[in-house]
């Protein structure tokens, strides 16, 4: 058995190769609106594998933003089932999935949704915060991790004085201060330019590379998903079909 995070208690089993991180089977998710039935997924059934860089890509409405909510625990699939660490999301209680997010899961949205009135070191502070971490721990984890996404020198800069840029990378430093199994990546280049952009996916590639990061990455962009280990199209609610090869150097 292999230990990745100390810190990690639903997920810190079972985390042998053999085992995925995140495994879906025959998930699928309809919504109800207006009278209206939308199906958000349609029997999905995907495995990922602890140090995998995985991207879903397709058109805004073809299910990927949903398949990474019902990952997060932040909706409930309608049938199916969702393993984390081998484990059944379908007995997490509220309790379970707010430690998931917590411990387990670190979050990275395309709206970036720092605290205005927090400087970058404060924001990336907040989660450990959160669990009740205080002290020096807390200050060198920050600036250990900010040093990894290259912010060190503006950790003192609110995000109203930053770039779209630098506010996402002191969005990823917040998403992997507590050291998660797994990274969501939710359209993160969403809002930035195509530079900025090839400049946040080379970020998280070099996590894969450095500690084995497992990444879940939903977008739009065929130069991001590229960068990934391989690659599922989406359409529909359902996986049309994956690509598995070596990752293009961003930027190449």
């Amino acid at each position: 058995m292999v230990v990745i995070y100390e810190g990690c208690r639903l997920l810190r089993l079972g985390m042998e190769a053999s085992i995925a991180v995140v495994r879906l089977e025959q998930v699928s998710k309809i919504y109800e609106r207006g009278g209206d039935t939308i199906t958000g997924l349609d029997r999905v059934t995907v495995e990922v594998a602890t140090g995998d860089f995985c991207a879903f890509i397709g058109p805004s409405g073809c299910g990927k933003s949903t398949l990474l909510n019902l990952v997060a625990g932040l909706d409930v699939p309608t049938s199916g089932e969702i393993l984390l660490g081998g484990k059944s999301a379908s007995r997490f209680t509220s309790d379970d999935w707010t430690r998931v997010r917590r411990e387990t899961v670190g979050i990275i949205f395309q709206a970036f949704h720092l605290i205005p009135g927090l400087t970058a070191m404060e924001n990336v502070a907040f989660p450990l915060l959160l669990r009740g971490e205080r002290g020096a721990s807390v200050q060198s984890r920050v600036e250990e991790v900010l040093e990894l996404v290259s912010m060190t020198a503006r950790r003192h800069h609110r995000p109203s004085e930053l770039s779209g840029g630098e506010q996402q990378r002191v969005a990823i430093a917040r998403a992997i201060v507590h050291r998660p199994q797994i990274i969501l990546a939710d359209e993160p280049t969403g809002n930035l330019d195509s530079q900025h952009g090839a400049e946040i996916i080379a970020l998280l590639r070099s996590l894969v590379g450095h500690v084995r990061q497992t990444i879940l990455l939903v977008t739009h962009s065929q130069a991001a998903a590229e960068a990934a280990d391989y690659v599922w199209a989406m359409k529909d609610g359902q996986l049309v079909t994956k690509t598995s090869h070596e990752p293009v150097p961003v930027g190449a």
